[in-house]
């Protein structure tokens, strides 16, 4: 069964900030987005964020084209803080008490990651975003999702995609794909099913850290996952 949760970690794309423009920032879509968190925030759920950076530059990508895969990576890490910059600024603006946390040292536009500080901004009521990924390359950022998932304690991982959950095939190529509810770990890693990258989806198992793969374009899902309601696909 589902409960409702009381400390979760959203994870966000780049490219969902990107929305239909597929590079960059789309306005009007982290508006959207961020309206969902504020709302969420408001009920009292203790919510981080880990963004992304692939609307800008994503580091295995770059690395094909012929970029060094370190200093790529190192890139697409500094992406990832440009977004949390802007997530932080909109959300600021609308009353919401945020801080970006990275994993890189940048003191002048954010604090260092250190987890006790992270906990006692939680635990004040503040929406606090993690970016830079893990501050190491080769580990993605689903990855750093689940790491700092774990250390905060968090009860629950939040995927937000622009389709229901976890289907069977491709529901956009796909219109016999069948939606899945719920599934094992075991299940999701048998037949396939692309939840987060292999070792991020590790963590996750190891640990007994559910996943919860959702709509974030519509709006009110962000708030039913965390009363607990059947929306989306639940891997546990």
């Amino acid at each position: 069964m589902r409960r409702a949760y009381t400390r979760a970690l959203l994870k966000l794309s780049g490219e969902a900030l990107a929305g239909n423009k597929g590079f960059g920032l789309d306005y009007p879509t982290v508006e959207s987005l961020t309206d969902e968190i504020k709302h969420t925030h408001t009920r009292g759920v203790q919510l981080s964020l880990v963004v992304g950076g692939g609307n800008i530059l994503r580091g295995t990508s770059a690395s094909r084209e012929g970029l060094d895969r370190v200093s790529a990576d190192y890139m697409g890490m500094l992406a990832t803080v440009i977004n949390a910059l802007a997530v932080q600024d909109i959300l600021e603006r609308k009353g919401v008490t945020t801080r970006v946390m990275t994993a890189i040292r940048m003191e002048s536009v954010a604090e260092p990651y250190i987890r006790r500080r992270a906990l006692r901004h939680l635990e004040k009521g503040r929406v606090v975003i993690f970016a830079g990924g893990t501050g190491n390359p080769y580990f993605s950022t689903d990855t750093a999702a689940v790491l700092r998932a774990l250390e905060i304690e968090a009860e629950v991982i939040l995927k937000g995609t622009s389709v229901n959950g976890i289907y069977s095939a491709d529901p956009k190529k796909d219109p016999k794909a069948v939606f899945l509810p719920e599934l094992s770990f075991q299940e999701a890693l048998v037949k396939g099913y692309e939840v987060m990258d292999a070792n991020a989806f590790g963590l996750c198992k190891t640990n007994n850290l559910p996943i919860v793969v959702f709509n974030m374009g519509r709006p009110g899902n962000l708030e039913r996952v965390l009363k607990g309601e059947p929306e989306g696909t639940i891997v546990q």
